[in-house]
């Protein structure tokens, strides 16, 4: 979107006699937002190839453009979707590695969080990313597409029809996490390759007493505010529940 404002800009210059000081504040804003990015990733992850970096500059002006037709993250919260939604995404991140040749299964990914952050984050690592939307896939799948993603298998399905077992199912906020456990135990493989054991990991916040007493597994609460330092993760956590 920001090469062809520009573009368009410099053609309007070149044979318009004049600046579209409309379009130059837009092409503006968007600068300012891309310096933004990587202010919010790089600060927190110092270790991103080229590649990587690019992919996640991307993610701002793909998501704005599918937004304004289809409403997959608040219009009013679109200016804050490397804050909120991809480094939210990223404190899975923080939390374990994903080691190559491990499978992820993200329940309920909407527009692909957080599974395109992790998936940009860990290129050896295959992704499956389901929701019972059509349309929220069609966003997921064209972005991962858009941003040359090899490692993302997007699919319209309620988590019951996945017959696959992953190393870990992950999901942000979804539903309550002793039905969420029930519907994903099934899906875990057995084996383990990574640092920890292979299980759920979910991005939750508030208030987690009465939920987490219902889950009958080892489970570790860890405060994302430990890891970055914005006032939107004061209350965000990470939850691993040992399957």
């Amino acid at each position: 979107m920001r090469n062809s404002l520009f573009q368009h800009w410099c053609s309007f210059n070149q044979f318009g006699n004049g600046i579209n000081r409309p379009l130059l504040k837009k092409i503006t804003h968007y600068e300012n937002i891309n310096r933004r990015i990587m202010d919010v990733i790089s600060k927190y992850f110092h270790d991103l190839t080229d590649t990587q970096i690019e992919q996640y500059r991307q993610l701002y002006d793909l998501y704005a453009d599918w937004n304004a037709k289809i409403n997959v993250i608040s219009r009013k919260d679109i200016e804050n979707l490397y804050t909120n939604h991809v480094l939210h995404s990223l404190a899975i991140a923080k939390f374990t590695d994903f080691k190559p040749e491990s499978a992820v299964l993200d329940v309920g990914t909407g527009g692909g969080f957080p599974g395109i952050p992790l998936a940009i984050m860990f290129p050896e690592t295959h992704f499956l990313l389901i929701d019972r939307t059509g349309k929220k896939v069609k966003v997921a799948q064209a972005v991962a597409q858009s941003i040359g993603l090899q490692n993302v298998e997007c699919r319209q399905c309620d988590v019951a029809e996945v017959k696959e077992r992953f190393d870990f199912v992950v999901s942000r906020a979804v539903m309550e996490l002793p039905a969420l456990v029930a519907l994903v135990r099934k899906n875990i493989k057995t084996k383990c390759i990574n640092s920890i054991p292979n299980g759920l990991i979910c991005l939750k916040g508030g208030d987690l007493t009465a939920e987490l007493q219902r889950v009958k597994a080892e489970t570790i609460v860890d405060n994302l505010n430990r890891y970055f330092e914005e006032k939107f993760f004061e209350t965000k956590k990470v939850i691993y529940v040992v399957l």
